[in-house]
């Protein structure tokens, strides 16, 4: 599912906490607007059902394909006279 894209603007202070607070919990400041945009919709009884999950917060997961390309990116230079 393609995400919607938003302008929003922001008093630059309540910008930069933001920022902060999702720093602090391993988010973008996107992820964490979202996130809060989520928990008050579902709050005031407003989010839809079958509404998506959110991605988990911090670093996406290695996967073993992640593992193959790591190994092959020290590769490059084998093989090259030196």
């Amino acid at each position: 599912m393609e995400r919607k894209k938003i302008l929003l603007r922001l008093d630059p202070v309540v910008h930069d906490a933001l920022a902060r607070w999702a720093s602090d919990e391993l988010r973008s400041t996107n992820s964490q607007i979202e996130f809060l945009l989520r928990r008050a919709l579902s709050e005031a009884g407003r989010l839809p059902d079958g509404v998506g999950r959110m991605r988990p917060r911090g670093r996406p997961r290695k996967t073993p394909q992640d593992d193959e390309h790591e190994e092959g990116a020290d590769d490059g230079d084998a093989g090259a006279p030196g």
